[in-house]
C-alpha cells in the first residue's frame, strides 16, 4: 500500500500534527491485528483538526479511531486517511457543579478515577468501560447499570467540513449501544454532569466494579471487549454458551473459557480469524435460539483479497 500512500499524503493539506503513511494499525488495537493504515493523522489539536478536514479532499475517505479497545482492523488495512485522537485530546478538567470535561482521548478509567478524586459520584461506571471516551460517545457506553446517555450535557466535534459543532445529549440520539448523531462527525470533547459524594464511597463502588471485571472477564488478554451487543431480553453470553461455543477456535483466535461473549488472540491470531469465528458464532447462535446477535465491536477496513484487487 505503501506506493498508494505516497500518493494520497502529497494531495492532502498542511498539518501540525503527524501524517504518516502505511502505518501499522495492529500497535494501535488491543487485539493486535489487521493491517496498515494508507495515512494516519494525528492531529495537533482541535483547530488542526478542523483545519485539516476543511481543506481535505471530500473523495478521501475519513476514518477516526481511539485506543482501539473496541475496534477491530482487517488484514488488508484502512484506504484513506486514519484519524487518531492522541494526547491533546486525553485532557480531563473538573469543572463547577460537579461537571467534568474530558477529550475524547481520555481513556474512560481515567476519567472515572478525576471524578472520584474531585469528589463527584456518577461516573464510576466508567471504571468498567474499556477504552476512552470517543467510544463511550459514539456506542452510548455502558457498564454495570448505567450508560453514557446517563451523565452526558453535551459533545463538541468537528464536521467533515471542518465546522466546530456541539450536539447536546438529545442531539445524540442515544438507544443502546447506539448513537445516531452522524457518522461524519468527529468528536473532540464530552461534558458529563456528576453529583457531589464522599470520595471513599465513590472509590468503594469503583474497586468493586474492578474486582467483578477482573474475576468475570478476560481482561488480561488480547480482546476487543464484549463482542456482541445484548439483544433484547437476553444475554449474549448465555445464547453463545447454550450454542456450544464456549472455548471455540478458528485459528489464532478463541471464544473465551472465562466470559465467551469475548474473542481472544491466542497469540498468532489474524483478523480474519478473529472476524470468522465471531460470524460462526453468530450462525451458531442463530441455528439454537433464532436470536441473532449483532456485532458490538467495530470493524473496519479491508480484507487482503479487497485490498490486492
Amino acid at each position: 500500500m505503501s506506493m498508494v500512500a505516497d500518493h494520497l499524503i502529497d494531495g492532502l493539506p498542511d498539518v501540525r500534527g503527524e501524517l504518516i503513511p502505511d502505518a501499522p494499525m495492529a500497535p494501535l488495537t488491543w487485539f493486535r491485528v489487521g493491517g496498515p493504515a494508507e495515512v494516519l493523522f494525528r492531529p495537533a489539536d482541535a483547530e488542526d483538526l478542523a483545519a485539516f478536514l476543511k481543506a481535505c479532499p471530500t473523495e478521501v475517505p475519513i476514518t477516526v479511531v481511539g485506543v482501539g479497545s473496541n475496534l477491530l482492523v482487517r488484514d488488508g488495512g484502512v484506504a484513506g486517511v486514519v484519524i487518531r485522537m492522541g494526547k491533546p485530546f486525553m485532557r480531563i478538567e473538573i469543572l463547577d457543579d460537579n461537571r467534568v470535561r474530558a477529550g475524547t482521548a481520555a481513556l474512560d478509567m481515567a476519567v472515572a478515577r478525576s471524578a472520584m478524586e474531585a469528589g463527584i459520584a456518577g461516573l464510576e461506571f466508567f471504571r468498567g468501560i474499556p477504552g476512552s471516551i470517543g467510544g463511550a460517545l459514539r456506542m452510548n457506553g455502558g457498564a454495570y447499570e448505567k450508560e453514557t446517555m446517563d451523565v452526558l450535557i453535551e459533545a463538541e466535534g468537528v464536521t467533515r467540513a471542518g465546522e466546530r459543532v456541539t450536539y447536546s445529549l438529545v442531539d445524540m440520539g442515544y438507544s443502546y449501544r447506539h448513537s445516531s448523531a452522524p457518522a461524519d462527525v468527529y468528536f473532540t470533547s464530552a461534558l458529563f454532569q456528576g453529583s457531589a459524594g464522599d470520595k471513599s464511597e465513590i472509590e468503594r463502588r469503583m474497586n468493586e466494579i474492578t474486582e467483578r471485571r477482573e474475576t468475570s472477564q478476560p481482561i488480561r488478554t488480547r480482546t476487543g471487549g464484549s463482542t456482541f451487543k445484548n439483544p433484547e431480553g437476553h444475554k449474549s453470553w448465555q445464547l453463545i454458551d447454550a450454542a456450544g461455543c464456549r472455548g471455540l477456535k478458528r485459528g489464532g483466535a478463541q471464544v473465551s473459557e472465562k466470559h465467551c461473549n469475548f474473542l481472544i488472540n491466542t497469540g498468532e491470531a489474524t483478523a480474519s480469524d478473529i472476524e470468522e469465528l465471531g460470524e460462526e458464532v453468530r450462525t451458531r447462535v442463530k441455528e439454537t435460539s433464532g436470536v441473532t446477535l449483532d456485532w458490538e465491536i467495530r470493524r473496519i477496513g479491508m480484507t487482503r483479497d479487497e485490498a490486492s484487487s
